[in-house]
């Protein structure tokens, strides 16, 4: 079934998984958006290696935070959020769940999030920017998480 173009954004896991599961609302980039709307949640194929990444992963969604190469869910951007100093950025922290110390001197912008859901897994290529899909890979809607 086709629909009208819809956009992407594609994480490593386990930003991925917790963005869509509602425990992460805030994806950190280096670059602005404009862009609001829904937003498909795409997991890279290549996890975050870093060991403190995984530590936000509850016990019940490991096996979720597993996926990659696909769609994993769906959230609605509703804003940016420009990070120029340390300061902001730590103070978001509990939303975006990065350590201060990757902050960057030259800033990063919080993509805002609110009303994740998650979705069944649909193998996917993803790229590293917003990418579009012009057809609806997941029919099927689960319930959204608790």
């Amino acid at each position: 079934m086709a629909k009208d173009r819809q956009f992407a954004l594609s994480l490593k896991q386990p930003w991925a998984c917790l963005l869509v599961h509602g425990l992460k609302t805030i994806e950190v980039r280096r670059w602005p958006t404009a862009r609001l709307g829904r937003i498909l949640i795409h997991a890279a194929r290549l996890p975050d290696e870093r060991r403190e990444a995984w530590q936000y992963v509850p016990e019940e969604l490991q096996e979720h935070a597993s996926l990659r190469g696909g769609f994993v869910g769906a959230a609605q951007l509703v804003g940016c959020r420009p990070y120029r100093n340390r300061q902001a950025f730590a103070a978001d922290k509990a939303a975006h769940l990065n350590e201060n110390s990757w902050f960057e001197p030259a800033g990063l912008y919080g993509f805002v999030f609110e009303s994740p859901e998650v979705l069944p897994f649909q193998s996917y290529p993803g790229w590293v920017r917003f990418f579009t899909v012009t057809s609806d890979p997941i029919v099927r809607k689960s319930k959204k998480p608790s």
